[in-house]
C-alpha cells in the first residue's frame, strides 16, 4: 500500500500540516490557475489516460473495525479540474481506491444486499473531520468546509475503500449552490443510479468504478445509462 493509504496517529498529521503538510508518494506540485473558491485548478485536459479511462484504480485496505486518521497530500500540492463548472478531483492525488471486500462475485452480500451494506462501515466523524480540514488544504481550498463534502471518490455503494486517503477528497459546491446551504452535490444522484445498473447486472462493478473516477459527469452517458 502507498504511504497515502497508510494509517498515521492524528498528532502526527497535524504536525505535518503545521510544516505545510507531509509530502507523498500521491501528490504533485505542478501548477494551475485560480479557480473555484481560490483553490488552484487545471484544466479539463488533465484527465485520464488517451483512452479516455484511468489505469488499475489502486486496492485500499478494507473495512476496519478502528479508523485513524489518514495522511493527507501536502498543502496546495492538488488541483481541481471542472467540466462545465462542476469540480473533479485530482486523479495524482486522488485516483480513487477500491474495498478488497466488494467484489463482482459478492455484490448480493455486501453492496447489492437487502438493508443496506454502508452504515457500519463508514469512518466516524472525529476521524473524517480531521482529514477534510486537512485535505482541504491539499487542494487549497477555501471556501466554507460546511458547503463542501469530504467525498468518497468510488462511493461506498460502488464498494469504494471507506478511508484511503486516495480515495477521498474535499469536493467543492455544485455551480449555482447557495452558500450556507449545506452539502448538496450532483455526483451523489450519479453514485446512486450506477449503484443501481450495478446490482441489476447493467453494468460491472469494475466498469462504474472506472467511469466514476475519469468523469463523474459522463459516467452515466459513457455507460449507456440514462442521465
Amino acid at each position: 500500500m502507498s504511504l497515502l493509504g497508510r494509517a498515521v496517529p492524528s498528532l502526527v498529521v497535524l504536525s505535518c500540516l503545521a510544516l505545510a503538510g507531509c509530502s507523498s508518494s500521491g501528490s504533485h506540485s505542478g501548477g494551475g490557475s485560480a479557480g473555484k473558491n481560490g483553490a488552484s485548478a487545471v484544466g479539463s485536459s488533465n484527465t485520464a489516460g488517451a483512452g479516455g479511462s484511468v489505469g488499475e484504480i489502486p486496492v485500499g485496505a478494507g473495512p476496519q473495525s478502528t479508523y485513524t486518521v489518514q495522511q493527507q497530500p501536502a498543502a496546495g500540492s492538488c488541483h481541481y479540474r471542472y467540466e462545465k463548472g462542476e469540480p473533479l478531483e485530482d486523479l495524482k492525488c486522488n485516483p480513487g481506491a477500491t474495498s478488497p471486500a466488494v467484489t463482482q462475485a459478492n455484490l448480493a452480500t455486501t453492496i447489492c444486499r437487502k438493508g443496506g451494506y454502508t452504515k457500519n462501515i463508514r469512518p466516524p466523524e472525529a476521524i473524517t473531520g480531521k482529514e477534510k480540514r486537512l485535505n482541504a488544504a491539499s487542494y487549497g481550498y477555501k471556501g466554507s468546509l460546511g458547503d463542501a463534502e469530504y467525498d468518497h471518490l468510488i462511493s461506498l455503494q460502488l464498494g469504494g475503500d471507506p478511508n484511503d486517503a486516495r480515495n477521498l477528497w474535499v469536493e467543492p459546491a455544485d455551480p449555482g449552490h447557495k452558500p450556507g446551504s449545506g452539502v448538496n452535490n450532483l455526483k451523489d444522484p450519479v453514485e446512486t443510479k450506477l449503484h443501481t445498473a450495478v446490482c441489476s447486472g447493467k453494468v460491472t462493478l469494475k466498469a462504474a468504478q472506472n467511469a466514476i473516477v475519469t468523469d463523474w459527469t459522463t459516467a452515466l452517458s459513457k455507460l449507456g445509462l440514462a442521465a
